[in-house]
């Protein structure tokens, strides 16, 4: 997909207009989004300003205005630029579209993950690049595909989303914690989930009952186990809502 594309869709209203100043020749939204993408995976999205930015490229902050409106386009264009490594399917297959809804959330979920804490991006916003727009299309038409309703999709996406974006953002606390901890991550997680389980464990069970007996339970699992149960949670919600015919042709041919 070419980047250009993105020039044709249209800016949001509550985004501000670029200054058409004169910039250095040598910058670049590409050079700009690029370099804050740089910042975001060295040191997480509060390091990430215009100001920080413009350091790095050894230029002033106002040249970068004529390129990027704000830092709110700018982490707008970062997520835009992550979102260009999500494989998603090529076509929906209304046969496979439960396992199409998964696949795509997976991978979400994987490009989110490897970029410290940009999964806080799209909480609260409304993703409007390309990239984002080409993959939300994808999940909408796998899902009508397999017969979900269209307002049952669309929120069903939604929910999705914010499922997936709140659990690797979840995942790149831990992550910087951990590197703040000097910890290796399997030695940073042990210490963490005992000090929980031990608290638990401890808790008054006069007054704590259910937890006290069920510290095991609660404790079970790591976090692709959780993710999955979630995720499987969801999807069977969605397609509860398919109406009863398209379900048993749905499961006629698994």
């Amino acid at each position: 997909m070419e980047r250009s594309e993105s020039t044709s869709l249209p800016t949001p209203a509550w985004r501000k207009q670029r200054k058409s100043t004169g910039a250095r020749q040598q910058l670049s939204q590409d050079l700009i989004v690029d370099t804050a993408i740089r910042v975001l995976d060295a040191e997480g999205l509060d390091a990430v300003s215009m100001r920080r930015v413009a350091q790095e490229l050894d230029t002033g902050p106002a040249s970068l205005y004529a390129h990027v409106s704000n830092k709110e386009e700018l982490l707008d264009l970062m997520l835009d630029r992550v979102c260009e490594e999500m494989r998603i399917p090529a076509e929906p297959d209304p046969a496979r579209w439960r396992e199409q809804v998964k696949e795509i959330a997976y991978e979400i979920h994987r490009v989110l993950s490897e970029h410290a804490d940009i999964a806080r991006v799209p909480l609260g916003s409304i993703p409007t690049g390309a990239s984002s727009l080409r993959m939300n299309e994808m999940m909408l038409s796998v899902m009508l595909a397999g017969g979900v309703p269209p307002r049952a999709a669309a929120w069903g996406a939604e929910r999705i989303y914010l499922y997936v974006n709140a659990d690797a953002y979840d995942g790149s606390i831990h992550l910087a914690k951990q590197r703040a901890s000097g910890m290796e991550r399997d030695e940073y997680m042990a210490r963490f989930l005992g000090q929980v389980r031990d608290f638990f464990a401890n808790l008054p069970a006069d007054r704590f009952p259910a937890t006290v007996r069920n510290v095991g339970d609660l404790m079970s699992g790591d976090g692709e186990d959780r993710f999955e149960f979630g995720l499987e949670m969801l999807v069977r919600g969605i397609a509860s809502y398919v109406p009863a015919n398209d379900q048993a042709n749905d499961q006629a041919s698994d």
